[in-house]
This record gives C-alpha cells, structure tokens and sequence, in this order.
C-alpha cells in the first residue's frame, strides 16, 4: 500500500514540477500588457491588434491558463490522495 502511494506521489509532483515549469516559461516569453509610452499618444489598429485571436500571443496566454488549471487540479489530487494516505497508513 505504501509503495503505491509513493509512486502515486512522486508521478503528481513529478507532473506538477513539469506544468508549473511550463507556466513560468509561458508567462515569460509573454509580452508586457502595459502601452508604454504608447499609452500617451494614442496608437493606430495595427495588424497585431486586428487578429489578436489567431496570433501567437492569444495561444499563448491561452495555454498558461491551461497549465495554471493543471497545476491547481493536480495540487488538489496530490492533497486529496495525502490526506487519505494518512488515514489508510494511519501515520
């Protein structure tokens, strides 16, 4: 029983290292949401602006949030299969 909780742990962290790690990476190659100096005088639409959607920043911003959900949904588990170890192991 306790092997299999140990190999149940050390998979989550494992994954959970790997999701957070990939949240940092994202977050970093993101650019700064804030206009600069830009903000001042007022920018055109540029072609950036217009397909936001599709570009490479959208996807982006997309998949941390991703990678943030599996790292809340994985700590959740990774609690959830702790807290019923204590009581099964009774430690």
């Amino acid at each position: 029983m306790y092997e299999a909780y140990l190999i149940s742990s050390v998979v989550l962290y494992v994954c959970l290292f790997v999701a957070a790690l990939g949240a940092i990476l994202l977050v970093l190659f993101q650019q700064s949401n804030s206009d600069g100096i830009q903000g001042i005088t007022g920018s055109s639409e540029t072609f950036f602006g217009k397909n936001k959607g599709r570009s490479l920043e959208s996807r982006m911003k997309k998949w941390t949030w991703i990678c943030l959900a599996v790292i809340a949904v994985l700590a959740i588990v990774a609690y959830a299969i702790a807290l019923i170890a204590t009581k099964l192991l009774g430690a």
